[in-house]
């Protein structure tokens, strides 16, 4: 299938499918054309792209394990465990980052309606 079908297939622009195709995430074959001809199992690879960005992962996170997860299910995968757990860390750190910004941002609040009662009108 052309680029522009699988496009439209999956509702990804064909600047992001050549950029998953730089990243190494997707191929194609080139036509005598120049024109990329894709692998009919390239819809079901850019969803699974797709839904591993969801989870905030970055291409190169996805590019260390998404040939293992095409070739088999994710449970067998062992690449993805430490990916998994990297960005399980980061999201624990940014969670209490942001608990420690709005505990801040409350106690400011607290203090400029202790001092000004009528701004919390």
């Amino acid at each position: 299938m052309k680029i522009g079908e699988l496009s439209k297939r999956t509702g990804v622009s064909i600047r992001m499918l050549r950029y998953y195709e730089e990243q190494g995430l997707l191929t194609s074959v080139r036509q005598e054309n120049g024109y990329r001809e894709y692998h009919n199992l390239a819809e079901e690879q850019v969803h699974m792209i797709r839904f591993y960005l969801g989870l905030g992962l970055t291409t190169e996170q996805i590019s260390s394990f998404l040939h293992c997860v095409l070739m088999n299910k994710e449970a067998f995968c062992r690449e993805i465990v430490p990916v998994y757990k990297k960005k399980l860390e980061e999201l624990e750190r940014q969670i209490h980052q942001l608990t420690e910004i709005k505990s801040n941002l409350e106690e400011r609040m607290r203090s400029i309606y202790e001092e000004n009662p009528q701004i919390a009108e």
